[in-house]
């Protein structure tokens, strides 16, 4: 696709010649910097740490699940423990997509960066819930499932989102130029 100077892009194979207006918003936001800031060898920490608390998430949906269906107090201590991790994990990752939003441009100027962390604050805070809940001895069924549910679905929002991030806006990826 070429750039003009009219703000038109001319794409000739996609559409036949045809050319589509680009509005300069979007062309300013386009040519904002996406790399991650924290990154491991050209790897963004953030998109490392966000499956610990997905995965942990889950786990926790399945312990309460085990809990139901057995009664085995062991998947409500189980449980506990995945909460826990879950949230102290997606601190640990909302603390590092913090700063990629703070040093990042191209992440500020995206609305859809927006969309991404306010439903991982979700996430994070119903995982808070769910483990503090939990300590203080929340009955598994039905009160700490359907926290768990809530939480897994909330992980699956937020994740959807990162992924769209990632995979349709390129955010967070370094790209070697040369």
């Amino acid at each position: 696709m070429a750039q003009r100077s009219d703000h038109s892009t001319v794409s000739g194979d996609e559409n036949g010649g045809e050319e589509h207006p680009t509005s300069p918003v979007v062309a300013e936001i386009e040519a904002k910097s996406t790399e991650s800031a924290v990154a491991v060898i050209g790897h963004p920490v953030h998109a490392m740490l966000v499956h610990f608390p997905i995965a942990l998430a889950i786990a926790v949906l399945g312990c309460d699940l085990l809990v139901w269906i057995t009664g085995d107090p062991f998947f409500a201590r189980a449980g506990t423990w995945a909460a826990g991790g879950a949230f102290l994990s997606g601190a640990l990752a909302s603390l590092v997509g913090i700063v990629e939003v703070l040093l990042v441009p191209g992440i500020r100027a995206r609305a859809a960066s927006w969309t991404h962390a306010s439903a991982g604050m979700t996430f994070l805070a119903a995982l808070a819930a769910s483990w503090g809940l939990r300590l203080v001895g929340l009955p598994v069924v039905p009160d700490a499932l359907a926290l768990s549910l809530i939480c897994t679905v909330l992980a699956g929002v937020a994740g959807y989102h990162g992924g769209k991030l990632i995979f349709e806006e390129g955010i967070g990826i370094n790209m070697s130029r040369g």
